[in-house]
């Protein structure tokens, strides 16, 4: 089984997150997509980051329905900051009868070498890249281990979500219902 690892705070999980993972699930020959929650990306505040277990049931509520779309909290009880070459040789021991993938943006792909042992991954892993606007990421265009995909682009933010929940605006359709209630339920981003 070959599985696609989609790596993010989903802070929160919002409906440019859902296209990507479906798209990944049903477009390309990956077999599922694992949403991963990451509790703390070294490359970024972790300060700004809601709550983990928080993030993990939204991205819950989000994909109830996707059949091939799985979560994992499976960075939760790792070492922190979490660094996608560790995460891959633990999920490799747990789960030997799979073949991990990495899906990533284009913006991603293109700061990979200041990524702990991006070689590793290069020399080991399938990355599926999605397109982002504004990112070159030429010095890749012939690398094997790259798949780039035809993902439909969409310029919605986690961080343009939490702004306007404080702002007091309207983010239906942004994100699934049940995420939006969850979010209202627990008073958060205000």
């Amino acid at each position: 089984m070959k599985v696609g690892l989609f790596f993010g705070s989903f802070n929160p999980v919002h409906t440019g997150h859902l296209i990507i993972a479906s798209y990944m699930a049903n477009f390309t020959d990956l077999d599922e997509v694992w949403m991963v929650v990451s509790p703390h990306n070294p490359l970024k505040d972790k300060r700004k980051l809601t709550n983990m277990y928080d993030r993990l049931e939204m991205t819950r509520l989000a994909t109830e329905q996707a059949e091939r779309v799985k979560v994992s909290n499976i960075e939760f009880g790792l070492p922190q900051p979490s660094y996608t070459v560790d995460t891959l040789a633990y999920l490799n021991e747990k789960y030997p009868g799979r073949e991990f993938a990495l899906i990533m943006g284009a913006d991603n792909l293109a700061s990979l070498k200041k990524w702990k042992n991006y070689e590793v991954l290069l020399a080991n892993y399938k990355i599926y890249v999605y397109p982002r606007p504004g990112s070159d990421i030429s010095d890749w265009a012939n690398h094997p281990a790259i798949r780039v995909t035809d993902t439909p682009n969409m310029e919605i933010s986690s961080t343009f979500i939490r702004n306007a929940i404080k702002e007091g605006k309207n983010v239906q359709f942004f994100l699934p219902d049940s995420v939006l209630e969850f979010i209202e339920g627990k008073n958060m981003y205000r």
